[in-house]
């Protein structure tokens, strides 16, 4: 089975993916996700036909492919591919021009595209997965645009912080019940662990609370403070 859900409401876009990835964790499937910083050729090739060593089917989350050269002209070449898999495959990508999404229709089980009406509020969660990802240089850009769309900086701290607990909450723990949090986000924290080096998990969650709190006792701008965290990264 192949889903699209794609548009320039990236809310709802990921939204309906991750809720439609749910309804098949709650079946059985395993839930992973390919994304550029994970993709290389041929991968398609290997998890459409792939049989899971401990048997049963997969859920793919594809993330914006279109990221990637490379990945999206694979994701094209392999749309039949994905769709006669015994695998469940979804992806995600913003504003399709007639075109491309003309592409995506021919094999698609499933093409929904999302559009915001009006200003779409700032995304503040994709701050969270550019500092799960490591990604420096796109978070530090996010928070730019996050500023700019008036977004206060206690809430872009608070949604670090809730990352920050959750990578940590994934080294001490073995399973997702044993955390209290669902499957594909908790797996999603335990891939990016390998990013950070021991410790640093702790040492950022504590210089972004020390943050907050001197801002509080007028130490320090909190806005510019952040910036400075995020380059120090």
């Amino acid at each position: 089975m192949l889903t699209v859900f794609c548009g320039n409401d990236s809310i709802t876009v990921r939204t309906k993916a991750h809720e439609l990835i749910h309804s098949y964790e709650e079946k059985g499937y395993a839930a992973n996700t390919i994304d550029s910083d994970k993709y290389s050729a041929g991968l398609y090739v290997d998890v459409a036909e792939g049989v899971s060593l401990w048997g049963g089917n997969s859920v793919y989350l594809v993330d914006t492919p279109s990221s990637s050269k490379e990945m999206y002209e694979d994701t094209i070449a392999n749309l039949e591919s994905l769709r006669n898999s015994p695998h469940v495959f979804i992806i995600v990508e913003g504003t399709l021009l007639a075109p491309e999404k003309k592409k995506f229709a021919k094999f698609a089980d499933n093409v929904e595209e999302f559009k915001a009406t009006g200003a779409e509020r700032f995304n503040v969660f994709a701050l969270a997965d550019a500092l799960s990802r490591k990604d420096k240089k796109s978070l530090w850009l996010l928070l730019s645009e996050a500023r700019l769309a008036g977004i206060a900086p206690e809430e872009i701290v608070g949604t670090l912080w809730w990352q920050l607990k959750t990578l940590r909450l994934a080294t001490i723990t073995k399973t997702a019940d044993e955390a209290g949090m669902k499957d594909f986000p908790y797996n999603k924290a335990k891939r990016s662990l390998g990013k950070f080096k021991d410790g640093e998990l702790e040492q950022l969650s504590h210089s972004l609370i020390r943050l907050q709190h001197d801002s509080r006792l007028g130490k320090c701008d909190l806005g510019i403070s952040l910036e400075q965290w995020v380059l120090k990264m």
